[in-house]
Parts: C-alpha cells; sequence; structure tokens
C-alpha cells in the first residue's frame, strides 16, 4: 500500500494525492512481499546459509529515486508532478513496484 501524507495538501475523493516524491521506504512505501534478489544483502546471507538455496526474505524496499512518471507530467502537487496509476518505482535490489489498484479511477459519464 502507497502511504502518501498530507503534505501538499491535495485531496482527491478526501484522500491525500501522491506525486513522484512519495518514494520514501517505510514512510510511503511499507514492507511486502517476500524479496527474491540476490542483490539484496538479506536474501544473499539467507542463500549462502541455506548452503545456496535461494531462500526469499521479506521485501524491505530500497527506493531510493523517484517514481518515473506513466505519462506526460501535466500535473503538479506541491510543484512535483502527480503520481498516476502508470507510474513505477524502482528498487535498488533490482525490483520493480507499480500501481496494481490506484486509489481512483476515472469515470466517463455519458
Amino acid at each position: 500500500m502507497l502511504n502518501v501524507l498530507p503534505v501538499n495538501r491535495t485531496l482527491t475523493n478526501n484522500l491525500p494525492a501522491a506525486n513522484l516524491s512519495d518514494h520514501i521506504p517505510l514512510v510511503n512505501i511499507l514492507p511486502f512481499g517476500l524479496c527474491q534478489s540476490m542483490a539484496n544483502p538479506t536474501v544473499a546471507a539467507a542463500t549462502a546459509a541455506a548452503l545456496g538455496a535461494l531462500t526469499p526474505m521479506p521485501c524491505v524496499p530500497a527506493t531510493a529515486s523517484p517514481w518515473i512518471p506513466g505519462g506526460p507530467a501535466t500535473v503538479l502537487l506541491g510543484n512535483v508532478p502527480a503520481l498516476d496509476a502508470n507510474g513505477t518505482l524502482m528498487c535498488t535490489w533490482g525490483g520493480v513496484i507499480k500501481i496494481v489498484a490506484p486509489g481512483q479511477v476515472q469515470m466517463l459519464i455519458p
């Protein structure tokens, strides 16, 4: 789940809207799932301890850089482009984080 702090004071559907800077590990991105990347030191150590058998470890995101926009950055929140449902976030250990279920959807009214 993406946690968005209300620092930009922009609400959509009564929830804080995210921008590309909302990528801080353990603040915006909480641990989730199991990491299988051998680039992750905890996975490498657990795998070595298991005599080479891949041993996934709990994911603790290492997201050092902002989200990559999924489209044109035309809407700004706090002087930073807004995050849309097509944004991606790279993990230092080689994974990619994507939006699976956006908090809001566009509805076309006939």
